[in-house]
């Protein structure tokens, strides 16, 4: 099974990118969205083979999350559970026969760390959610996690030390992912792989000169890590300040 995920930083300007020929050429049997920044309405998006659900922000122009698969999910939900975190139309959790893909585009702490503390509250809620999940069938979640978890993650560790992405509890918060029976499926198969980034600034040249950072995963339940074949980084699609990132699950 081929899954791909992606921030494309708005859907429309994306499309004006090749977003189509690279989903076609891709022939993911998922693919996750994030940062779609749309409403309901707002696109008419034709994807022949694929079930599409979209989850939408109710502030316009922001968020949003999108998952197209070929084979019809169990079921889909919307979100967490929990309102106060579910207004920005961040997750989508498809239930499929014996596990679950999930979705989520992860709350920024902002410029000045101004969301810090609203980020800590959704990855305790986060992954109590996924948690619970997990204790019914495997879970594999995918997007924009935005954190780069240890210092080979990004180019700049030292003057990004105390800034959003990389702030010690950010990175506490994804450490503690991963002591409750989670994977990073491509650190699992790549420990030591440097310079693997999946986001680039549009400022200074960044991306031609892959001053980047890996804040894009697929993270799957523990008791998935030996179906991981492949995890892969496609720094040569464009589109986005972000490029795909994929999974092959045997």
């Amino acid at each position: 099974m081929k899954l791909i995920s992606w921030n494309v930083n708005g859907l429309r300007a994306c499309l004006q990118k090749g977003f189509l020929d690279y989903f076609k050429e891709a022939d993911a049997d998922v693919f996750c969205l994030q940062e779609t920044k749309l409403q309901a309405g707002q696109h008419d998006l034709e994807l022949p083979g694929y079930h599409q659900y979209w989850n939408y922000a109710e502030k316009k122009g922001y968020s949003g999350t999108a998952l197209f698969t070929k084979k019809e999910p169990v079921s889909v939900t919307y979100g967490i559970g929990v309102p106060e975190h579910d207004q920005e139309g961040r997750v989508i959790t498809a239930e499929f026969d014996k596990y679950y893909v999930i979705v989520v585009y992860v709350p920024n702490s902002q410029r000045e760390l101004t969301r810090l503390d609203y980020r800590m509250q959704w990855e305790e809620a986060f992954l109590n959610y996924v948690k619970g999940l997990d204790a019914k069938k495997p879970v594999i979640y995918c997007g924009d996690l935005n954190v780069a978890h240890q210092e080979i993650d990004l180019k700049n560790p030292k003057t990004n030390h105390k800034n959003a992405g990389f702030t010690d509890e950010e990175r506490n918060c994804f450490t503690k992912v991963l002591a409750n029976g989670f994977v990073d499926s491509f650190r699992y198969l790549y420990p030591e792989a440097k310079d693997a980034y999946s986001w680039w600034s549009y400022m200074g040249n960044a991306r031609a000169k892959n001053v980047g950072w890996r804040i894009d995963y697929f993270v799957v339940s523990e008791k998935m890590k030996d179906q991981i074949k492949e995890a892969k980084i496609h720094p040569a699609v464009m589109g986005s300040d972000h490029c795909p990132v994929e999974l092959d699950l045997a």
